[in-house]
Protein backbone atom coordinates (compact mmCIF):
# COMPACT_ATOMS: atom_id res chain seq x y z
CA UNK A 1 0.00 0.00 0.00
CA UNK A 2 1.42 3.76 -0.77
CA UNK A 3 3.13 5.54 1.98
CA UNK A 4 0.45 7.02 4.75
CA UNK A 5 -0.24 7.67 7.94
CA UNK A 6 0.48 4.36 10.01
CA UNK A 7 -2.43 4.48 11.46
CA UNK A 8 -2.48 7.18 13.86
CA UNK A 9 -13.84 -12.01 -9.80
CA UNK A 10 -16.75 -11.19 -9.05
CA UNK A 11 -18.85 -9.28 -7.67
CA UNK A 12 -22.21 -10.64 -8.67
CA UNK A 13 -23.41 -9.03 -11.76
CA UNK A 14 -27.10 -9.14 -9.54
CA UNK A 15 -26.03 -6.80 -7.43
CA UNK A 16 -25.73 -4.06 -9.75
CA UNK A 17 -29.58 -4.33 -9.87
CA UNK A 18 -29.92 -2.58 -6.42
CA UNK A 19 -28.82 0.80 -7.80
CA UNK A 20 -30.87 2.52 -10.18
CA UNK A 21 -28.08 3.72 -12.71
CA UNK A 22 -27.71 0.42 -13.20
CA UNK A 23 -30.66 -1.46 -13.30
CA UNK A 24 -31.41 0.66 -16.65
CA UNK A 25 -28.31 -0.97 -18.36
CA UNK A 26 -29.46 -0.44 -22.31
CA UNK A 27 -29.96 -2.73 -24.83
CA UNK A 28 -26.93 -3.15 -26.56
CA UNK A 29 -28.54 -3.38 -29.86
CA UNK A 30 -29.33 0.06 -29.31
CA UNK A 31 -28.24 3.33 -31.13
CA UNK A 32 -26.29 5.88 -29.42
CA UNK A 33 -24.17 8.95 -30.40
CA UNK A 34 -20.97 10.07 -28.16
CA UNK A 35 -22.71 12.15 -25.57
CA UNK A 36 -25.77 10.13 -24.87
CA UNK A 37 -23.13 6.99 -24.72
CA UNK A 38 -20.68 8.59 -22.51
CA UNK A 39 -23.05 9.22 -19.58
CA UNK A 40 -23.34 5.76 -19.05
CA UNK A 41 -19.42 6.29 -17.74
CA UNK A 42 -17.89 7.48 -14.44
CA UNK A 43 -16.20 9.97 -16.92
CA UNK A 44 -18.00 11.82 -18.90
CA UNK A 45 -16.29 14.77 -20.72
CA UNK A 46 -13.44 12.60 -21.10
CA UNK A 47 -15.38 10.04 -22.75
CA UNK A 48 -16.54 12.76 -25.44
CA UNK A 49 -13.40 13.93 -26.55
CA UNK A 50 -11.97 10.51 -27.03
CA UNK A 51 -14.97 8.86 -28.98
CA UNK A 52 -15.74 10.20 -32.69
CA UNK A 53 -18.72 12.67 -31.66
CA UNK A 54 -20.45 12.64 -35.20
CA UNK A 55 -20.73 8.79 -34.86
CA UNK A 56 -23.73 7.03 -34.35
CA UNK A 57 -23.71 3.23 -33.33
CA UNK A 58 -24.28 0.75 -30.74
CA UNK A 59 -23.27 0.57 -27.38
CA UNK A 60 -20.64 -2.48 -28.25
CA UNK A 61 -18.97 -0.42 -31.26
CA UNK A 62 -18.11 2.83 -29.08
CA UNK A 63 -17.18 0.36 -26.32
CA UNK A 64 -14.58 -1.21 -29.08
CA UNK A 65 -13.18 1.90 -30.24
CA UNK A 66 -12.73 2.84 -26.20
CA UNK A 67 -10.78 -0.22 -25.86
CA UNK A 68 -8.87 -0.05 -28.62
CA UNK A 69 -7.81 3.93 -27.58
CA UNK A 70 -7.16 2.23 -24.41
CA UNK A 71 -4.32 -0.81 -25.58
CA UNK A 72 -3.03 2.16 -27.52
CA UNK A 73 -2.33 4.25 -24.33
CA UNK A 74 -1.18 1.31 -22.81
CA UNK A 75 1.63 0.63 -25.10
CA UNK A 76 2.53 4.09 -25.33
CA UNK A 77 2.55 4.34 -21.18
CA UNK A 78 5.28 0.99 -21.47
CA UNK A 79 7.37 2.62 -23.61
CA UNK A 80 7.44 5.85 -21.37
CA UNK A 81 8.10 3.66 -18.39
CA UNK A 82 11.24 1.56 -20.58
CA UNK A 83 12.35 5.68 -21.14
CA UNK A 84 12.72 6.48 -18.07
CA UNK A 85 14.60 3.53 -16.50
CA UNK A 86 17.21 3.76 -19.27
CA UNK A 87 17.78 7.63 -18.03
CA UNK A 88 20.80 8.69 -15.96
CA UNK A 89 18.86 10.77 -14.15
CA UNK A 90 16.74 7.99 -12.67
CA UNK A 91 19.17 7.15 -10.35
CA UNK A 92 17.64 6.64 -7.01
CA UNK A 93 16.98 3.31 -6.10
CA UNK A 94 13.72 3.73 -4.96
CA UNK A 95 12.40 5.22 -8.09
CA UNK A 96 14.18 2.88 -10.10
CA UNK A 97 11.99 -0.09 -8.14
CA UNK A 98 8.81 1.29 -8.11
CA UNK A 99 9.46 1.61 -12.20
CA UNK A 100 10.20 -1.73 -12.71
CA UNK A 101 6.81 -2.19 -10.71
CA UNK A 102 5.36 -0.03 -13.04
CA UNK A 103 6.71 -1.84 -16.09
CA UNK A 104 5.74 -4.89 -15.07
CA UNK A 105 2.12 -3.87 -14.27
CA UNK A 106 1.97 -2.12 -17.78
CA UNK A 107 2.63 -5.21 -19.70
CA UNK A 108 0.34 -7.57 -18.13
CA UNK A 109 -2.26 -4.36 -18.69
CA UNK A 110 -1.12 -4.55 -22.64
CA UNK A 111 -1.41 -8.26 -22.34
CA UNK A 112 -5.42 -8.31 -20.76
CA UNK A 113 -6.27 -5.37 -22.82
CA UNK A 114 -5.11 -7.30 -26.12
CA UNK A 115 -6.42 -10.59 -24.75
CA UNK A 116 -9.75 -8.49 -24.19
CA UNK A 117 -9.83 -6.66 -27.59
CA UNK A 118 -10.17 -9.65 -29.53
CA UNK A 119 -12.75 -11.48 -27.51
CA UNK A 120 -14.41 -8.18 -27.78
CA UNK A 121 -14.66 -8.32 -31.91
CA UNK A 122 -17.99 -10.17 -31.32
CA UNK A 123 -21.05 -8.58 -30.11
CA UNK A 124 -22.14 -11.53 -28.09
CA UNK A 125 -19.78 -13.37 -25.80
CA UNK A 126 -20.32 -16.32 -23.69
CA UNK A 127 -21.23 -15.79 -19.83
CA UNK A 128 -18.29 -17.07 -17.94
CA UNK A 129 -15.83 -15.24 -21.37
CA UNK A 130 -17.62 -11.86 -19.58
CA UNK A 131 -17.51 -12.67 -16.53
CA UNK A 132 -13.68 -13.30 -17.06
CA UNK A 133 -13.29 -10.08 -19.26
CA UNK A 134 -15.05 -8.30 -16.73
CA UNK A 135 -12.50 -9.30 -13.95
CA UNK A 136 -9.20 -8.50 -16.16
CA UNK A 137 -10.83 -5.03 -17.13
CA UNK A 138 -11.04 -4.50 -13.16
CA UNK A 139 -7.19 -5.81 -12.55
CA UNK A 140 -5.68 -3.45 -15.41
CA UNK A 141 -7.18 -0.13 -13.29
CA UNK A 142 -6.03 -1.66 -10.43
CA UNK A 143 -2.55 -2.05 -11.84
CA UNK A 144 -2.78 1.54 -13.11
CA UNK A 145 -3.48 2.53 -9.36
CA UNK A 146 -1.00 0.38 -8.28
CA UNK A 147 1.76 1.93 -10.75
CA UNK A 148 0.44 5.88 -9.24
CA UNK A 149 1.05 4.52 -5.58
CA UNK A 150 4.28 2.98 -6.12
CA UNK A 151 5.71 6.25 -7.93
CA UNK A 152 4.43 8.65 -5.77
CA UNK A 153 5.55 7.30 -3.05
CA UNK A 154 8.69 7.83 -3.84
CA UNK A 155 11.22 10.48 -4.73
CA UNK A 156 10.98 11.48 -8.36
CA UNK A 157 12.73 13.31 -11.07
CA UNK A 158 10.68 16.39 -11.97
CA UNK A 159 11.14 14.86 -15.64
CA UNK A 160 9.54 11.80 -13.99
CA UNK A 161 6.63 13.71 -12.49
CA UNK A 162 6.37 16.00 -15.26
CA UNK A 163 6.01 13.42 -17.96
CA UNK A 164 4.60 10.52 -16.36
CA UNK A 165 2.76 10.59 -13.61
CA UNK A 166 -0.26 13.10 -15.88
CA UNK A 167 -0.14 10.22 -18.75
CA UNK A 168 -1.00 8.19 -15.69
CA UNK A 169 -4.06 10.29 -15.18
CA UNK A 170 -5.31 9.67 -18.62
CA UNK A 171 -4.28 6.07 -18.75
CA UNK A 172 -7.17 5.99 -16.09
CA UNK A 173 -9.84 7.72 -17.59
CA UNK A 174 -9.35 5.83 -20.67
CA UNK A 175 -9.64 2.21 -18.67
CA UNK A 176 -12.59 3.34 -16.48
CA UNK A 177 -14.46 4.45 -19.66
CA UNK A 178 -13.56 1.53 -21.56
CA UNK A 179 -14.68 -0.83 -18.55
CA UNK A 180 -18.25 1.18 -18.02
CA UNK A 181 -19.06 0.35 -21.48
CA UNK A 182 -18.03 -3.13 -21.12
CA UNK A 183 -20.30 -3.79 -18.60
CA UNK A 184 -23.25 -1.78 -19.78
CA UNK A 185 -22.19 -3.49 -23.52
CA UNK A 186 -21.42 -7.14 -23.05
CA UNK A 187 -22.23 -7.56 -19.67
CA UNK A 188 -25.72 -6.60 -20.34
CA UNK A 189 -26.37 -9.57 -21.78
CA UNK A 190 -24.41 -11.40 -19.02
CA UNK A 191 -26.86 -10.36 -16.26
CA UNK A 192 -29.78 -11.85 -18.45
CA UNK A 193 -28.56 -14.94 -18.27
CA UNK A 194 -27.53 -15.42 -14.87
CA UNK A 195 -30.44 -14.20 -14.20
CA UNK A 196 -31.30 -17.47 -14.78
CA UNK A 197 -28.51 -19.74 -14.12
CA UNK A 198 -28.58 -22.19 -11.68
CA UNK A 199 -25.66 -21.98 -9.08
CA UNK A 200 -25.62 -25.33 -7.38
CA UNK A 201 -24.79 -24.34 -3.75
CA UNK A 202 -21.84 -26.48 -2.29
CA UNK A 203 -22.50 -28.57 0.51
CA UNK A 204 -18.80 -29.45 0.83
CA UNK A 205 -18.03 -28.48 4.63
CA UNK A 206 -15.02 -30.89 5.65
CA UNK A 207 -13.36 -30.71 8.54
CA UNK A 208 -9.98 -29.48 8.85
CA UNK A 209 -8.70 -32.82 8.63
CA UNK A 210 -10.12 -33.74 5.78
CA UNK A 211 -8.65 -34.90 2.33
CA UNK A 212 -7.47 -32.97 -0.39
CA UNK A 213 -7.94 -35.42 -2.86
CA UNK A 214 -6.02 -35.48 -5.86
CA UNK A 215 -5.87 -37.69 -9.23
CA UNK A 216 -2.60 -38.78 -9.89
CA UNK A 217 -1.12 -40.05 -13.17
CA UNK A 218 0.78 -42.81 -12.81
CA UNK A 219 4.10 -42.03 -13.54
CA UNK A 220 4.02 -39.64 -10.34
CA UNK A 221 2.58 -41.72 -7.47
CA UNK A 222 5.21 -43.32 -6.30
CA UNK A 223 7.14 -40.13 -6.28
CA UNK A 224 4.71 -38.89 -4.21
CA UNK A 225 3.38 -41.47 -2.25
CA UNK A 226 6.95 -41.56 -1.11
CA UNK A 227 7.39 -37.68 -0.45
CA UNK A 228 4.42 -37.20 1.43
CA UNK A 229 2.74 -40.12 3.21
CA UNK A 230 -0.09 -37.77 5.00
CA UNK A 231 -3.73 -38.56 6.22
CA UNK A 232 -4.83 -35.25 4.57
CA UNK A 233 -3.32 -35.17 1.22
CA UNK A 234 -4.18 -38.35 -0.99
CA UNK A 235 -3.27 -39.96 -3.97
CA UNK A 236 -5.93 -42.57 -4.61
CA UNK A 237 -7.56 -40.68 -7.58
CA UNK A 238 -10.88 -40.90 -5.25
CA UNK A 239 -13.85 -38.61 -5.72
CA UNK A 240 -13.45 -35.02 -7.02
CA UNK A 241 -10.30 -33.30 -6.52
CA UNK A 242 -7.55 -31.64 -8.74
CA UNK A 243 -5.62 -33.56 -11.91
CA UNK A 244 -1.79 -33.56 -10.97
CA UNK A 245 0.73 -34.09 -13.94
CA UNK A 246 3.86 -33.83 -12.04
CA UNK A 247 5.35 -33.89 -8.67
CA UNK A 248 8.62 -32.68 -7.90
CA UNK A 249 9.77 -32.21 -3.82
CA UNK A 250 11.61 -29.54 -2.12
CA UNK A 251 13.77 -30.63 0.94
CA UNK A 252 16.30 -28.47 2.12
CA UNK A 253 18.81 -31.63 3.64
CA UNK A 254 18.68 -32.75 -0.06
CA UNK A 255 16.46 -35.45 -0.14
CA UNK A 256 14.27 -34.06 -2.98
CA UNK A 257 14.31 -32.83 -6.27
CA UNK A 258 15.48 -29.10 -5.23
CA UNK A 259 16.81 -27.96 -1.83
CA UNK A 260 14.90 -24.21 -2.86
CA UNK A 261 11.52 -23.44 -3.95
CA UNK A 262 12.36 -21.02 -6.55
CA UNK A 263 14.35 -24.08 -8.29
CA UNK A 264 11.26 -25.86 -8.62
CA UNK A 265 9.24 -23.01 -9.89
CA UNK A 266 11.64 -22.55 -12.40
CA UNK A 267 11.86 -26.36 -13.49
CA UNK A 268 7.54 -26.23 -13.73
CA UNK A 269 6.28 -25.83 -17.39
CA UNK A 270 5.20 -23.06 -18.62
CA UNK A 271 1.70 -22.99 -20.00
CA UNK A 272 -1.48 -21.19 -20.61
CA UNK A 273 -3.60 -22.76 -17.91
CA UNK A 274 -5.70 -24.46 -20.88
CA UNK A 275 -5.36 -27.72 -18.63
CA UNK A 276 -6.66 -28.41 -15.12
CA UNK A 277 -3.62 -30.63 -14.15
CA UNK A 278 -1.34 -29.00 -11.80
CA UNK A 279 2.01 -28.96 -11.75
CA UNK A 280 2.65 -29.98 -7.77
CA UNK A 281 5.69 -29.22 -5.72
CA UNK A 282 5.73 -30.81 -2.54
CA UNK A 283 7.51 -28.24 -0.36
CA UNK A 284 8.95 -30.68 3.03
CA UNK A 285 8.99 -28.97 6.65
CA UNK A 286 11.94 -26.44 7.29
CA UNK A 287 12.46 -22.83 7.27
CA UNK A 288 12.79 -21.57 3.69
CA UNK A 289 14.63 -17.79 3.46
CA UNK A 290 13.86 -16.74 -0.04
CA UNK A 291 11.81 -14.61 -1.57
CA UNK A 292 9.25 -16.82 -3.77
CA UNK A 293 7.46 -15.65 -7.23
CA UNK A 294 5.30 -17.08 -8.87
CA UNK A 295 5.05 -15.44 -12.85
CA UNK A 296 2.15 -15.48 -15.14
CA UNK A 297 3.70 -18.02 -17.59
CA UNK A 298 3.66 -20.61 -14.70
CA UNK A 299 -0.42 -21.52 -14.76
CA UNK A 300 -1.81 -23.88 -12.07
CA UNK A 301 0.87 -24.65 -9.91
CA UNK A 302 0.41 -26.43 -6.77
CA UNK A 303 2.48 -26.12 -3.49
CA UNK A 304 1.47 -28.32 -0.79
CA UNK A 305 4.10 -27.76 2.52
CA UNK A 306 4.03 -30.26 5.56
CA UNK A 307 1.96 -28.13 7.47
CA UNK A 308 1.66 -24.38 9.10
CA UNK A 309 4.16 -23.48 11.17
CA UNK A 310 6.49 -26.55 9.84
CA UNK A 311 6.56 -25.43 6.36
CA UNK A 312 7.56 -21.72 6.80
CA UNK A 313 8.49 -19.19 3.84
CA UNK A 314 10.10 -16.03 5.30
CA UNK A 315 11.77 -12.79 4.81
CA UNK A 316 11.90 -8.81 5.99
CA UNK A 317 11.48 -6.73 2.76
CA UNK A 318 9.82 -3.51 3.89
CA UNK A 319 9.22 0.28 3.02
CA UNK A 320 11.31 1.67 5.43
CA UNK A 321 14.50 -0.45 3.78
CA UNK A 322 13.79 1.03 0.73
CA UNK A 323 11.51 -1.70 -1.12
CA UNK A 324 8.36 -0.41 -2.58
CA UNK A 325 4.82 -2.20 -0.79
CA UNK A 326 3.98 -4.47 -4.13
CA UNK A 327 8.03 -5.40 -3.88
CA UNK A 328 8.16 -6.14 -0.22
CA UNK A 329 6.38 -9.33 -0.45
CA UNK A 330 8.13 -12.68 0.62
CA UNK A 331 5.92 -14.44 -1.59
CA UNK A 332 4.55 -13.47 -4.93
CA UNK A 333 2.12 -15.04 -7.33
CA UNK A 334 0.46 -13.92 -10.38
CA UNK A 335 0.17 -17.21 -12.32
CA UNK A 336 -2.97 -18.00 -12.86
CA UNK A 337 -4.71 -20.99 -11.43
CA UNK A 338 -2.30 -21.46 -8.55
CA UNK A 339 -3.00 -23.50 -5.15
CA UNK A 340 -0.82 -23.24 -1.44
CA UNK A 341 -1.77 -25.49 1.60
CA UNK A 342 -0.24 -26.38 4.70
CA UNK A 343 2.12 -23.11 4.36
CA UNK A 344 3.34 -20.37 6.54
CA UNK A 345 4.31 -17.14 5.11
CA UNK A 346 6.05 -14.61 7.25
CA UNK A 347 7.53 -11.00 6.54
CA UNK A 348 9.29 -10.32 10.08
CA UNK A 349 10.32 -6.55 9.38
CA UNK A 350 7.95 -6.01 12.11
CA UNK A 351 5.73 -2.25 13.09
CA UNK A 352 8.40 0.14 12.95
CA UNK A 353 9.33 -0.97 9.06
CA UNK A 354 5.78 -0.20 8.06
CA UNK A 355 4.28 -1.39 4.68
CA UNK A 356 5.74 -5.48 5.05
CA UNK A 357 4.25 -7.97 2.77
CA UNK A 358 4.15 -11.42 3.86
CA UNK A 359 2.21 -12.34 0.41
CA UNK A 360 1.52 -10.86 -2.22
CA UNK A 361 -1.49 -12.50 -5.01
CA UNK A 362 -2.83 -11.09 -7.99
CA UNK A 363 -3.26 -14.75 -9.09
CA UNK A 364 -6.72 -15.32 -11.39
CA UNK A 365 -8.63 -18.12 -9.44
CA UNK A 366 -6.21 -18.38 -7.38
CA UNK A 367 -6.42 -20.71 -3.72
CA UNK A 368 -4.67 -20.37 0.03
CA UNK A 369 -5.85 -23.58 2.16
CA UNK A 370 -4.74 -24.55 5.68
CA UNK A 371 -2.14 -21.70 5.21
CA UNK A 372 -1.00 -19.00 7.83
CA UNK A 373 0.37 -15.71 7.17
CA UNK A 374 1.97 -13.31 9.40
CA UNK A 375 3.55 -9.67 9.46
CA UNK A 376 2.31 -6.89 11.08
CA UNK A 377 1.61 -3.76 8.41
CA UNK A 378 -0.06 -5.13 5.04
CA UNK A 379 0.34 -8.60 5.78
CA UNK A 380 -2.09 -10.02 3.45
CA UNK A 381 -2.15 -8.26 -0.62
CA UNK A 382 -4.94 -9.48 -2.09
CA UNK A 383 -4.01 -7.09 -5.38
CA UNK A 384 -6.44 -8.33 -8.04
CA UNK A 385 -8.40 -11.03 -9.97
CA UNK A 386 -10.30 -14.04 -8.21
CA UNK A 387 -8.98 -15.18 -4.57
CA UNK A 388 -10.32 -17.50 -2.20
CA UNK A 389 -8.81 -18.32 1.42
CA UNK A 390 -9.85 -21.48 3.38
CA UNK A 391 -8.93 -22.06 7.21
CA UNK A 392 -6.11 -19.71 6.93
CA UNK A 393 -4.65 -17.86 9.93
CA UNK A 394 -3.92 -13.84 8.98
CA UNK A 395 -2.06 -12.08 11.93
CA UNK A 396 -1.30 -8.59 11.20
CA UNK A 397 -1.99 -4.82 12.65
CA UNK A 398 -2.71 -2.05 10.10
CA UNK A 399 -4.57 -2.73 6.97
CA UNK A 400 -3.14 -5.98 7.20
CA UNK A 401 -6.11 -7.64 4.67
CA UNK A 402 -6.00 -5.11 1.40
CA UNK A 403 -5.73 -4.41 -1.95
CA UNK A 404 -8.48 -4.83 -4.39
CA UNK A 405 -8.77 -8.06 -5.26
CA UNK A 406 -12.76 -10.28 -5.58
CA UNK A 407 -11.89 -12.37 -2.19
CA UNK A 408 -13.28 -14.16 0.09
CA UNK A 409 -11.90 -15.35 3.34
CA UNK A 410 -13.95 -18.41 4.43
CA UNK A 411 -13.53 -20.14 8.22
CA UNK A 412 -10.31 -17.94 8.42
CA UNK A 413 -8.83 -17.04 11.87
CA UNK A 414 -8.05 -13.41 11.91
CA UNK A 415 -5.89 -12.30 14.44
CA UNK A 416 -4.91 -8.34 14.99
CA UNK A 417 -1.95 -8.02 16.47
CA UNK A 418 -0.28 -5.45 19.22
CA UNK A 419 0.77 -2.46 16.85
CA UNK A 420 3.22 0.52 18.27
CA UNK A 421 2.17 2.84 20.27
CA UNK A 422 -0.34 5.29 19.49
CA UNK A 423 -1.26 3.25 16.62
CA UNK A 424 -4.48 1.14 16.05
CA UNK A 425 -5.29 -2.01 14.21
CA UNK A 426 -7.54 -1.83 10.79
CA UNK A 427 -8.04 -5.40 9.90
CA UNK A 428 -8.75 -4.54 6.30
CA UNK A 429 -8.32 -1.71 3.83
CA UNK A 430 -10.10 -2.44 0.10
CA UNK A 431 -9.22 -0.59 -2.89
CA UNK A 432 -11.30 -0.24 -5.43
CA UNK A 433 -11.41 2.86 -7.02
CA UNK A 434 -14.06 2.59 -9.84
CA UNK A 435 -17.91 2.05 -9.19
CA UNK A 436 -17.74 -0.52 -12.45
CA UNK A 437 -14.87 -2.91 -11.12
CA UNK A 438 -16.03 -6.20 -9.64
CA UNK A 439 -13.94 -5.81 -6.83
CA UNK A 440 -14.04 -6.03 -2.99
CA UNK A 441 -13.07 -8.52 0.28
CA UNK A 442 -15.80 -10.89 1.62
CA UNK A 443 -15.48 -12.14 5.02
CA UNK A 444 -17.56 -15.09 5.42
CA UNK A 445 -17.63 -17.48 8.59
CA UNK A 446 -13.87 -16.06 9.95
CA UNK A 447 -13.32 -15.42 13.50
CA UNK A 448 -11.94 -12.39 14.42
CA UNK A 449 -9.80 -12.52 18.08
CA UNK A 450 -6.89 -11.15 19.56
CA UNK A 451 -3.34 -12.64 19.19
CA UNK A 452 -1.73 -13.46 22.29
CA UNK A 453 0.32 -10.28 22.03
CA UNK A 454 -2.81 -8.07 22.13
CA UNK A 455 -4.63 -9.83 24.12
CA UNK A 456 -2.14 -9.92 27.30
CA UNK A 457 -1.73 -6.02 26.57
CA UNK A 458 -3.30 -3.18 28.39
CA UNK A 459 -6.06 -3.38 26.37
CA UNK A 460 -6.20 0.34 25.12
CA UNK A 461 -5.83 -0.58 21.56
CA UNK A 462 -8.33 -0.23 19.29
CA UNK A 463 -9.23 -2.56 16.52
CA UNK A 464 -11.60 -1.86 13.45
CA UNK A 465 -12.96 -3.91 10.51
CA UNK A 466 -11.80 -1.88 8.42
CA UNK A 467 -11.14 1.54 6.62
CA UNK A 468 -11.97 2.77 3.64
CA UNK A 469 -8.12 3.15 1.12
CA UNK A 470 -10.22 4.41 -1.95
CA UNK A 471 -13.13 5.55 -2.83
CA UNK A 472 -15.40 2.86 -3.59
CA UNK A 473 -13.76 0.71 -0.95
CA UNK A 474 -16.32 -2.84 -0.45
CA UNK A 475 -15.84 -4.80 2.57
CA UNK A 476 -18.76 -7.52 3.92
CA UNK A 477 -18.47 -9.24 7.53
CA UNK A 478 -21.33 -12.18 7.29
CA UNK A 479 -22.06 -14.98 9.74
CA UNK A 480 -18.96 -14.43 11.31
CA UNK A 481 -17.71 -14.33 15.21
CA UNK A 482 -15.86 -10.93 16.38
CA UNK A 483 -14.47 -10.93 19.91
CA UNK A 484 -14.79 -7.92 22.08
CA UNK A 485 -11.61 -6.43 20.90
CA UNK A 486 -13.76 -4.73 17.87
CA UNK A 487 -14.79 -1.05 18.56
CA UNK A 488 -18.51 -0.43 18.80
CA UNK A 489 -18.36 2.07 16.40
CA UNK A 490 -16.84 -0.59 13.82
CA UNK A 491 -15.22 1.23 11.18
CA UNK A 492 -12.41 4.16 11.05
CA UNK A 493 -12.35 6.84 8.69
CA UNK A 494 -9.21 7.03 6.01
CA UNK A 495 -9.11 10.74 6.22
CA UNK A 496 -12.02 12.81 6.85
CA UNK A 497 -15.05 12.54 5.12
CA UNK A 498 -13.13 10.78 2.39
CA UNK A 499 -15.10 7.81 0.72
CA UNK A 500 -17.70 7.75 3.93
CA UNK A 501 -20.73 8.34 1.04
CA UNK A 502 -19.45 6.38 -1.86
CA UNK A 503 -18.07 2.89 0.23
CA UNK A 504 -19.75 -0.14 0.60
CA UNK A 505 -19.17 -1.48 4.03
CA UNK A 506 -21.91 -3.92 5.14
CA UNK A 507 -22.32 -6.42 8.03
CA UNK A 508 -24.70 -9.82 8.38
CA UNK A 509 -25.36 -12.45 10.97
CA UNK A 510 -22.56 -12.14 12.78
CA UNK A 511 -21.53 -12.67 16.61
CA UNK A 512 -19.86 -12.43 19.45
CA UNK A 513 -19.41 -9.46 21.96
CA UNK A 514 -17.77 -7.14 19.40
CA UNK A 515 -20.30 -8.14 16.44
CA UNK A 516 -23.44 -5.58 17.92
CA UNK A 517 -23.87 -3.17 15.28
CA UNK A 518 -26.02 -0.47 17.63
CA UNK A 519 -22.98 2.20 18.44
CA UNK A 520 -21.62 1.47 14.02
CA UNK A 521 -20.72 4.48 12.18
CA UNK A 522 -23.36 6.35 10.67
CA UNK A 523 -21.91 6.67 7.19
CA UNK A 524 -23.92 7.20 4.08
CA UNK A 525 -22.07 3.86 2.80
CA UNK A 526 -22.12 1.90 5.57
CA UNK A 527 -24.80 -0.62 5.73
CA UNK A 528 -25.47 -3.00 9.02
CA UNK A 529 -27.80 -5.78 9.11
CA UNK A 530 -28.18 -5.95 5.49
CA UNK A 531 -30.72 -8.57 4.12
CA UNK A 532 -30.03 -12.07 3.28
CA UNK A 533 -30.76 -11.79 -0.34
CA UNK A 534 -28.26 -8.72 -0.25
CA UNK A 535 -25.73 -10.77 1.78
CA UNK A 536 -25.96 -14.11 -0.36
CA UNK A 537 -24.36 -11.72 -3.37
CA UNK A 538 -21.38 -12.17 -1.57
CA UNK A 539 -20.76 -15.56 -1.00
CA UNK A 540 -18.55 -17.90 -2.66
CA UNK A 541 -20.39 -19.24 -5.60
CA UNK A 542 -21.92 -15.47 -6.49
CA UNK A 543 -18.73 -13.21 -5.69
CA UNK A 544 -16.23 -14.68 -6.89
CA UNK A 545 -18.12 -17.51 -8.77
CA UNK A 546 -16.36 -20.40 -7.37
CA UNK A 547 -18.76 -23.30 -8.21
CA UNK A 548 -17.14 -22.79 -11.49
CA UNK A 549 -13.26 -23.88 -10.84
CA UNK A 550 -12.86 -24.06 -6.52
CA UNK A 551 -13.55 -28.12 -7.49
CA UNK A 552 -10.72 -28.52 -9.55
CA UNK A 553 -8.45 -27.68 -6.68
CA UNK A 554 -9.99 -29.90 -4.57
CA UNK A 555 -10.10 -27.23 -1.59
CA UNK A 556 -13.28 -27.54 0.18
CA UNK A 557 -15.79 -24.64 -0.11
CA UNK A 558 -19.26 -23.58 1.17
CA UNK A 559 -20.79 -21.75 -2.10
CA UNK A 560 -23.60 -20.26 -0.39
CA UNK A 561 -24.77 -18.89 3.25
CA UNK A 562 -24.27 -21.19 5.97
Amino acid sequence: MALRASALCSIPILLFLFSPSFATSPDPASIFNSESVCKLTPHADFCKSILPSNKFATILDFGRDSMHQSLLNAHSFLGSIKYFLRQPSTSYLGTIRALQDCQFLAETNVDFLSYTSERIKFDRVDTFVADDLHCLLSAVLTNVQTCVEGLEAMPLASSVKHDLLPSMSNGTNFLSVSLALFRHGWVHGFINSLLGRNHVVSNLVHGRDSPLPLIMLGQDREVYESASRRKDVRADGKGEGVSVSHVVVVNPDGNGNFTTINEAVAAAPNNTGDSNQHFLIYVAAGIYEEYVSIPKKKQNLMMIGAGINKTIITGNHNFVDGSTTFNSATFAVVGKGFVAVDITFRNTAGPSKHQAVAVRNGADMSTFYRCSFEGYQDTLYAHSLRQFYKECDIYGTIDFIFGNAAVVLQNCNIYPRLPMPNQFNTITAQGRTDPNQNTGISIHKCVIKPAADLSSSDGKTKTYLGRPWKEYSRTVYMQSFMDSLIEPSGWSEWAGNFALDTLYYAEYDNKGPGSNTTSRVQWGGYHKDISESESDGFTVSKFIDGEDWLPATGVPFHGGLF
